[in-house]
């Protein structure tokens, strides 16, 4: 899969007011009542309306850069999320991610640790992510496949399976 890479020591003005908003708007979010007015208006102005009908964003939530990331319909990510999103996140409708998954698009380079190389993460439809587990920089996890609590996953998961472990391993097809 591409990627890209970022230099934050060249960051912009408004690479910082970016992050700035998000992590106030993190801040309070971790402390808001979830299942309120309050709470889902703070959610769609983090992810800038990015968000789809009837999905649900748990605290805590920890997060980077908000923009980049999509939420589809019927969503559910539990407490204790984190996104490493430069690279951008795609998380497609009906998707279960459990509690303190770790959803993260980017890392730093081997050689000068300052650059970002990024690559997309892409959570297909219907997918499941289990407590624990981390997704890293370029994966796709295809429709309907389960990643068990505490994989980390460094490979694509084809569609109708389930992965785990670390390395994260083919288990068994979903009939």
């Amino acid at each position: 899969m591409e990627g890209f890479i970022v230099d934050p020591r060249k960051s912009t003005p408004e690479d910082f007011q970016q992050g700035m908003r998000d992590v106030k708007l993190v801040f309070d979010i971790n402390h808001t009542m979830p299942y309120t007015e309050e709470y889902d208006n703070l959610v769609k102005e983090l992810f800038i309306g990015k968000i789809g009908e009837g999905s649900r964003v748990l605290p805590p939530l920890n997060l980077v850069c908000a923009n980049m990331v999509t939420i589809g319909n019927n969503v559910m990510i539990m407490g204790g999320c984190l996104m490493m999103s430069r690279g951008g996140i795609t998380i497609d409708d009906d998707v279960m991610i459990a509690a303190n998954t770790q959803l993260i698009s980017n890392n730093h380079d081997l050689h000068d640790h300052a650059l970002l190389i990024c690559k997309p993460v892409h959570i297909c439809r219907n997918a499941w992510i289990g407590a624990g587990a981390t997704i890293l920089p370029g994966v796709t996890v295809g429709e309907n496949a389960v990643v068990a609590a505490g994989a980390v996953v460094t490979k694509d998961v084809a569609p109708n399976t389930i992965v785990g472990g670390n390395p994260a391993r083919f288990i068994k097809n979903i009939d």
